[in-house]
């Protein structure tokens, strides 16, 4: 037991020491949109349920998920990526911002945002609507925009971090968010990074840009050992037949290719990509000797590049067909997934060039080699397939953020391996906290030593230690009367600004003086309650003036945060937080959510109130336009 909880302390270190790592992510963004609908009947037209929507979310998706994650791990991430002027566009924006990466996408006109739509009955995907062209490629207008981008917020991350290499996570989905100019790029600017991870469905077009770590599903492994055999030059890359029309979009299969039957074939068996993802495995065969090929599915069905023709499985040997690569079962039900990776490691190395190669094995877990020699092999564990959807960003995020913190590669592999696990217990697009990892591995990192509400003259010691292990502080201050959600979507943002998060909170005497003699609602002690016990709080303190200005200078914060659709030099703290060598935030109203609002409709009393018309209010929660509780602009009610 001893050693498992210094076990636990250990990798609880690493956590901790990559608060604040600089990470551009860059590559297919999209956005996932889950419809959870009811059924209780066929419809007359057909056999198929008549679906009742009861509630939609939509979530970052691909590249964008990725910098999610790198976010809410602690993270310091940055998204470049193309984004269509659209809808979808607008929904993306919002939840980057709701997450605290750093929005540096492109918009491109006539473009579409990718979508993943999603509808539901119950945990049951019913069907899966996809949206985004592949063949929709960058102008030339747009090329140089994004190349712009990239190299503004390369310097960005760069100047934030002190001078510190930033890390590089490239997410290539086939959306034709990296066309060959972009490419080309990176593989130029490769040392201007101090760690890259790659995350890409065609992982031959890459082999330039000599990775620190690759993280190919078992399918995308199969795929570029099956080219690299069958390539007739000293190039990888082996370029993609035109589509066959009667396949439509790729998916790999279990069969006979068309027109293949008894050809030989190369073994790339069907994997799902993303750690968690649900599969079965059959355990027990020997490890092919080196250069044999890789063996058959035990999963479901993988996702190659759209557009990618079909990969099918035959007897043996290898063959590329006028339909794509053609891969071999020969091996049959006997085969452990991981240990064919395991074996062939080397040769994903060799063909990548990249330092680690991590091949992901669905509900079996993971691979992960290094330049050692040595194999590491994590578990997962089986969950529905709507839990599923993402796991493998997180997978990424953590491994990324575990290596350019300088951890051992097998402490990387099991912090990736249990960002994936963690993240799968419900239905959504997966993201992974820092304080969920911190929590599975026993432990809140130094910030459980300190309790969350604190007196001002404590205030000083925490903020010092914290700030001497590299945490970058956040600070906001207001009345927060009746805490409702426009509250805690202001805090979490927030939090997700730095590393920790002070609330300094209005005294009943402070918030009378503000608000006048019926304020505050609730005393200062039920309100300092409710908000220590929200998990993106870290301290509260409360204080007796009018104004968070000496507070200010005992914290001296990194980020001084207020709410409403000001600028930050109307805020009437700027100058001191300036002067103390912070930056000041304004975050925007939240439409319908208002303190003013709520205490009126307990006033009314069962009065009828006209539905359908939101107060603008802003991130704290103070009405626009309630005029009987005006009070300091961006205070909180």
């Amino acid at each position: 037991m001893a050693g498992a909880a210094a076990e636990e302390r250990r990798l609880a270190t690493v956590v901790e020491s990559w608060l604040g790592r600089p990470v551009l992510v860059i590559g297919d963004a999209m956005l996932d949109e889950w419809r959870f609908a009811e059924s209780d009947r066929l419809c007359r037209e057909a056999p198929a349920p008549v679906l009742t929507l009861r509630r939609r979310i939509s979530a970052a998706g691909g590249a964008a998920n990725t910098a999610v994650n790198v976010a809410a791990l602690g993270g310091r991430a940055v998204l470049v990526a193309p984004v269509g002027a659209d809808v979808a566009g607008d929904e993306l924006h919002d939840c980057l911002d709701r997450a605290g990466v750093w929005d540096r996408t492109v918009a491109q006109p006539g473009r579409h945002t990718p979508v993943k739509r999603r509808m539901l009955a119950g945990n049951q995907i019913l069907l899966r609507e996809d949206s985004g062209d592949p063949d929709d490629t960058l102008d030339g207008d747009g090329v140089q925009r994004l190349l712009t981008a990239l190299e503004c917020a390369t310097e960005e991350l760069r100047a934030a971090a002190g001078g510190e290499a930033p890390t590089l996570v490239v997410c290539d989905y086939g959306l034709g968010a990296l066309p060959a100019p972009v490419r080309a790029w990176l593989v130029a600017a490769r040392d201007r990074y101090a760690t890259i991870a790659l995350d890409a469905h065609d992982l031959a077009d890459w082999r330039g840009l000599a990775p620190t770590v690759v993280t190919p599903s078992f399918a995308e492994a199969t795929r570029l050992l099956a080219r690299a055999a069958s390539r007739t030059d000293s190039h990888l890359h082996l370029d993609h037949p035109a589509a066959d029309p009667a396949d439509g979009p790729s998916e790999l299969s279990v069969g006979t290719a068309p027109g293949a039957a008894g050809s030989p074939a190369v073994s790339a068996p069907a994997g799902v990509s993303g750690a968690g993802v649900p599969g079965t495995g059959a355990q027990g065969a020997a490890p092919p000797p080196a250069g044999a090929p890789l063996g058959p599915p035990t999963g479901g069905t993988g996702e190659p590049t759209p557009g990618e023709d079909r990969v099918a499985m035959t007897g043996d040997g290898l063959s590329v067909t006028g339909t794509g690569v053609t891969v071999s079962a020969l091996a049959g039900e006997g085969v452990d997934r991981a240990v064919l990776a395991e074996a062939r490691l080397a040769e994903l190395r060799a063909h990548t060039g990249a330092d680690v190669v991590a091949v992901t094995l669905d509900t079996e877990g993971a691979v992960v080699g290094g330049a050692d020699g040595a194999s590491r092999r994590s578990h997962s564990t089986p969950v529905p397939a709507s839990h599923a959807v993402g796991a493998g960003d997180a997978y990424l995020a953590a491994m990324t953020l575990a290596l350019a913190a300088a951890a051992p590669l097998p402490t990387a592999a099991q912090l990736a391996q249990l960002a994936a696990t963690i993240t799968v217990s419900d239905t959504g697009t997966c993201v992974c906290r820092r304080e969920d990892l911190l929590h599975a591995l026993g432990a809140r990192g130094d910030d459980a030593k300190h309790p969350v509400l604190v007196a001002p003259d404590e205030l000083a010691a925490i903020v010092e230690t914290q700030r001497g292990a590299g945490r970058s502080v956040v600070f906001t201050n207001g009345c927060f009367d009746v805490l409702h959600p426009g509250h805690v979507r202001y805090l979490e943002q927030a939090r997700a600004l730095g590393d920790l998060l002070v609330v300094a909170v209005n005294s009943d005497g402070s918030v009378r003086r503000l608000k006048g003699p019926d304020r505050p609602v609730n005393p200062v002690e039920d309100r300092v309650a409710l908000l220590a016990a929200l998990a993106c709080v870290d301290h509260v303190v409360i204080f007796e003036e009018d104004s968070p200005a000496g507070l200010i200078e005992v914290v001296r914060p990194d980020v001084y945060v207020k709410g409403g659709d000001y600028p930050p030099e109307m805020v009437p703290e700027a100058p001191l937080v300036r002067r103390l060598g912070g930056q000041v935030r304004t975050l925007g109203y939240v439409p319908d959510r208002s303190t003013s609002a709520i205490i009126d409709r307990i006033r009314a009393h069962g009065h009828a109130v006209v539905p359908g018309e939101p107060e603008q209010v802003d991130a704290h929660g103070s009405s626009a336009s309630a005029s009987a509780s005006a009070s300091v602009p961006g205070r909180p009610a």
